[in-house]
C-alpha cells in the first residue's frame, strides 16, 4: 500500500503529532510525507517527499498575527501551481492534517482523502466556540476540505472526535516539580514577556522562543530557542505551563498533570475556540498582557488546583480503523 500523509507546517503542533502518527502509518505500507507552511521549528525524523510553501500566517510580537509579514510571504500563484501539479493517483490512501495543497489537489482530481486533525473537529456544531460567530469559520470548512474527517479535541464532542494524541515520548516521561514555569507564547516579544515575568515572586521561568537562537538569561527568566527535547524536559519538570491557545501543548501539559494558563492569540479564531473549550475544563484563560497581567500570573502561581483529564492511548487503534475504512481495497 502507498500512503500520502500531508501535514500543515504552521506552528509546531501538527508536526509534533505527526511524529507519533507516521510510524503507525508505516506499519501498513510505504508512506510519503508532504509538508506545506513556513512557521515550524520542530521537524520529522523521516525524509520529506514534498515540501511546499503553502499558505501560512506569521506570528507577531504583540499577541496576534503579523498581517503585513503574512501578506509578504503569501504566494498565491505558487500555491495554485502546487495544487494543480501534485501527483496523487499513485496513492491508495491520502491522510491530511489541515494541509491545503493536497486537500485541494484531491478535490481537483476527484480523489477522496481523510482529515486527521484537530481543526476538523470544528465541523461539529457541538465543538465549543465563542458565543459570537466569526468569519473565520470558513477556514475550518474551506482551508483544507476533505470528505472524511477524524478529529481531536479536549473532549469527545461528537462521534468522530477523539481525545488528544499524546506522544509516546510524553507518555513515558518521568515527571517531577523543580519549581520553574515553562512558557510558550510565540506571538509575544521575548523582552516584553521577560519584563513582566521578572516582576513575579522570584519564580524561575523558561521561555521557549521562535526568535532566539542562543540561550540567555534576563533576571529570573531564561530564554531558550525552541527545541523538542529541551521543551519536553522543561514541561515534564515544571510547575505549570503558560501558553497560547494552541491544542497539542496544553493537552500534553494537562496529561502530565501540570497547571496551565492560556493566553489565546488576538484575532486567531481557532485559539479563541480552544480557550473556550479549555476554560470549560477548568483551565484559566486571560486575553491580554496588560497592567493586570502580573496580578493574574501571581494568582495562578498561588493556586495549586490542577485539571484532571482522561486522555487514553488510542492512536494506534484510530490509525488502524482509518486504514481499514478508507484505503483502496
Amino acid at each position: 500500500m502507498k500512503i500520502l500523509f500531508a501535514i500543515q507546517g504552521t506552528g509546531n503542533g501538527h508536526i509534533s503529532r505527526a511524529r507519533e502518527i507516521v510510524p503507525l502509518l508505516q506499519k501498513y505500507g510505504e508512506v510519503d510525507l508532504l509538508i506545506s507552511g513556513t512557521q515550524a521549528e520542530v521537524s520529522l525524523s523521516q525524509p520529506l517527499k514534498y515540501k511546499f510553501h503553502g499558505f501560512s500566517f506569521v506570528f507577531g510580537t504583540n499577541g496576534g498575527v503579523d498581517n503585513w509579514a503574512t501578506f509578504k510571504i503569501m504566494n498565491l500563484p505558487l500555491l495554485w501551481h502546487d495544487i494543480r501539479t501534485l501527483p496523487l493517483k499513485q496513492y491508495d490512501l491520502i491522510v491530511n492534517d489541515f494541509e491545503p495543497v493536497s486537500a485541494w489537489a484531491c478535490k481537483l482530481q476527484k480523489i477522496p482523502a481523510v482529515s486527521l486533525s484537530h481543526q476538523c473537529s470544528f465541523i461539529s456544531k457541538n465543538t465549543p466556540r465563542p458565543a459570537k460567530w466569526n468569519y473565520a469559520e470558513w477556514l475550518f470548512k474551506y482551508y483544507s476540505p476533505t470528505p472524511h474527517n477524524i478529529g481531536f479535541h479536549f473532549e469527545r464532542y461528537d462521534d468522530f472526535i477523539h481525545t488528544p494524541v499524546i506522544r509516546s515520548e510524553i507518555r513515558s516521561m518521568e515527571t517531577s516539580n523543580q519549581g520553574h514555569y515553562t512558557v510558550y507564547l510565540p506571538a509575544y516579544d521575548d523582552k516584553l514577556l521577560a519584563r513582566y515575568l521578572n516582576r513575579t515572586n522570584k519564580i524561575q521561568w523558561q521561555i521557549f522562543s521562535k526568535r532566539q537562537k542562543t540561550p540567555h538569561r534576563e533576571g529570573n527568566v531564561e530564554i531558550l530557542p525552541v527545541n523538542n527535547e529541551a521543551f519536553n524536559t522543561s514541561l515534564a519538570t515544571c510547575e505549570g505551563l503558560l501558553t497560547g491557545g494552541g491544542f497539542e501543548g496544553p493537552a500534553e501539559a494537562l496529561f502530565l498533570q501540570k497547571k496551565v494558563l492560556m493566553i489565546p492569540m488576538k484575532g486567531q479564531y481557532e485559539q479563541q475556540c480552544n480557550a473556550v473549550a479549555a476554560s470549560r475544563l477548568g483551565v484559566p484563560v486571560i486575553h491580554e498582557i496588560d497592567d493586570q497581567f502580573v496580578f493574574h500570573i501571581n494568582n495562578w502561581i498561588s493556586d495549586d488546583r490542577r485539571v484532571m483529564v482522561d486522555f487514553p492511548d488510542e492512536t494506534a487503534q484510530i490509525v488502524d480503523n482509518l486504514v481499514k475504512r478508507y484505503a483502496k481495497s
